[in-house]
């Protein structure tokens, strides 16, 4: 059975709200390198990470990966508008993304941070769900690395 990106991204992000909960702080800003590109397996060997494949199709692959005791999940994307449209429909589940060019790793804020010291990438911050008011704006950072 072949499954298509529009149910690929909820079963992803089913099993990253699993892994992620709700994040805190997280100030530090170390020295960003140069955005990483490759396949899966030379993405997950920058990031010193085992990669447990989930999802092995022609328009993403998906592992997940373990950083201490933290997991997150490593994707890449056959192209850049599949990689979007997922990224788009996965935030609306919340979390944190570390986004390369057609890859993206997800989950708590402390291991996507730390993450970008290795693989370079923009960060990005998915909707926040929570008991709490939130003030206007959505905490959201999404600027372009060169």
């Amino acid at each position: 059975m072949r499954l298509t990106r529009p149910l690929l991204a909820p079963a992803a992000l089913a099993a990253v709200l699993a892994l992620t909960g709700c994040g805190a702080g997280g100030d530090g800003e170390a020295a960003v390198p140069e955005t990483a590109t490759g396949s899966l397996e030379h993405l997950a060997a920058e990031a010193e990470c085992a990669p447990n494949m989930q999802t092995d199709e022609d328009t993403i692959r998906q592992a997940l990966c373990r950083a201490g005791d933290e997991k997150y999940v490593l994707a890449t994307f056959a192209t850049d508008r599949g990689q979007r449209e997922w990224i788009n429909t996965a935030k609306d589940y919340g979390g944190y993304y570390l986004v390369g060019r057609k890859w993206v790793a997800v989950g708590h804020e402390d291991v996507v941070a730390d993450l970008r010291g290795r693989l370079g990438g923009t960060l990005e911050q998915g909707v926040q769900h929570g008991g709490g008011g939130h003030s206007a704006g959505h905490g959201e950072h999404a600027g372009h690395g060169g």
